[in-house]
């Protein structure tokens, strides 16, 4: 609670002489489309500071279970301007409420009109949502499952990188040095580990948390936006997990990945549609699950195709959008040694819901899902969900 109380004073005493970014329609043109880091970067106008926010309050209600309402996240974002070329942008993000994280802090300096180096905590370019996950840029209440078991959303890293713009190619792309997943750690004596069958690698992130580094990871994306209304990404994600110093020479402590990442997003009119396509090889699994009497598979899977629809004019300032989203996912798509498949991580979740942005940053949501998997007379419940996001 002290720490609430402090951000909030914190975020106060700022907004007391600072201005926040002027409001501007937030496009639904995914060639035109920013993240909260982009907006701060791009939107000081001259100004030294500038503040803005996302979140979300949401309603989840299981089939048969009671429901539960949640504020799940509210982000406070920071951009300050040192000079023409230097900036430095922080999110600072509550987490139901009760548990404070910094998501984002790193220092952004122009080389030129089309390249600037970056340095800090920065999130990974994989797929969709890890970079664009304001609610007011997706549709549904919760974000794609693909992004949660597979990517994993929010995956952020500390790290140096570059990024720009090759304009005559229409091209954008991203190259960046992180630490990487934390895999183990010496227990008293009993070595645990943070990777599992059922959502692989997403108990390794750090999170900028006392971060260990053994041997630093390459992340990089390139976009294409040659075609009018399309956005075509190629992500890539290379390196091993980081154990220990007391540990990491023990056979299985660490592991390798290698992920690949493939993603569209297309908007014509009144017409909109994005899928992302994510595969993950993991190398030294048979290893790693001896040796902590684990289950994580060897080969990651997720993909989604989703399509949608606005129900209003275009002359209309708000838009209604109905949608469908088809996603599976499956953290077992490989498994080494004696592991046997877990069909219960090979999931399919159809979303289809509505989608009202009342104004530019404020979205109304619901929808329902059906939820399955490929275990032999599984049990999961579909979900109805209902939320309200908002994004300055």
């Amino acid at each position: 609670m002290n720490k609430l109380v402090f951000t909030l004073v914190l975020l106060l005493s700022v907004l007391s002489f600072a201005q926040t970014t002027p409001q501007d329609s937030i496009t639904f043109n995914p060639q035109q489309q920013l993240n909260a880091a982009q907006r701060l970067l791009s939107g000081n106008y001259g100004q030294a500071i500038t503040v803005g926010a996302y979140g979300e309050t949401t309603y989840n209600q299981p089939e048969g279970d009671n429901g539960e309402l949640d504020v799940q996240r509210l982000v406070l974002l920071f951009g300050y301007r040192f000079d023409d070329r230097t900036q430095f942008v922080t999110e600072l993000e509550l987490e139901h409420t009760t548990e404070i994280f910094v998501e984002q802090a790193f220092i952004n300096y122009s080389v030129g009109d089309n390249v600037s180096l970056r340095g800090g905590l920065m999130l990974v370019p994989m797929g969709i949502i890890n970079e664009y996950h304001e609610p007011t840029t997706y549709n549904g209440v919760e974000r794609p499952s693909v992004d949660n078991a597979i990517v994993p959303t929010t995956w952020r890293e500390i790290g140096v990188g570059v990024t720009g713009r090759l304009p005559e190619q229409s091209l954008s792309y991203q190259a960046y040095i992180f630490n990487g997943f934390k895999s183990t750690v010496n227990d008293e004596g009993e070595i645990t580990g943070f990777l599992k069958g059922s959502n692989g690698l997403r108990g390794g992130r750090q999170k900028a948390i006392q971060s260990t580094v053994d041997s630093p990871t390459l992340s990089t994306k390139l976009e294409y936006y040659g075609i009018p209304g399309l956005r075509l990404g190629l992500s890539g994600y290379f390196g091993q997990t980081q154990a220990a110093d007391d540990i990491e020479e023990i056979d299985g402590t660490n592991i390798g990945i290698s992920m690949i990442g493939l993603d569209a997003r297309y908007a014509y009119r009144r017409f909109a549609a994005r899928g992302q396509f994510i595969h993950a090889s993991l190398s030294d699994t048979e290893e790693y699950n001896t040796l902590v009497d684990g289950d994580l598979g060897s080969a990651l899977m997720g993909y989604y195709a989703e399509l949608s629809y606005n129900l209003l004019p275009l002359n209309k300032r708000q838009r209604l959008f109905a949608f469908t989203r088809y996603e599976n996912y499956d953290t077992h798509a490989k498994t080494d040694g004696a592991l046997v498949r877990n069909d219960a991580y090979n999931r399919t979740d159809v979303t289809s819901g509505l989608s009202y942005h009342i104004a530019p940053g404020v979205v109304l949501k619901g929808d329902y899902q059906f939820r399955s998997n490929k275990l032999e007379d599984s049990d999961v419940k579909n979900r109805l969900n209902f939320g309200i996001g908002v994004w300055f």
